[in-house]
């Protein structure tokens, strides 16, 4: 049973949508601690031309779509081939009390939609490795 109207949850829904998923808080604050500390990098996975090409002919199963590394990390060391995922805790399942935590409500719904988020970063971490790289989530 759902306890809000359909004024209250479009509203809801409109306010989400605002929610960026690129160039959040902590990757924002992640960046410059890591600017500061004098490491450079490449944002969102976005790799330079000939390194993609390199890696397409080298494991042409593995989507590299856009020219991006498998789910696009949020921070990639290309010489060094180490990618940074931040990713929120209730979104993608980690292991903190606020990644654990399920909606109680449409079970039906947030479910399947957090398991295909877990499973969707699993896939993506297994072809960062297949190709070769080193990958953290923080």
């Amino acid at each position: 049973m759902d306890i809000m109207s359909a004024a209250q949850r479009s509203a809801l829904m409109s306010l989400m949508s605002r929610i960026s998923s690129k160039d959040t808080g902590p990757e924002l604050a992640l960046r410059r601690l890591l600017h500061a500390a004098g490491y450079r990098y490449r944002v969102h996975g976005i790799l330079p031309a000939r390194q993609v090409a390199q890696l397409r002919s080298s494991h042409p199963e593995i989507p590299l779509r856009g020219g991006k590394l498998p789910g696009s990390p949020d921070l990639v060391f290309s010489a060094r081939r180490k990618a940074i995922f931040v990713n929120g805790c209730f979104w993608h399942g980690h292991d903190c009390p606020v990644g654990q935590r399920r909606p109680a409500s449409n079970t039906g719904y947030w479910n399947p939609k957090l398991d295909a988020n877990i499973a969707r970063d699993q896939r993506n971490l297994d072809h960062l490795a297949a190709l070769g790289w080193e990958s953290l989530t923080l």
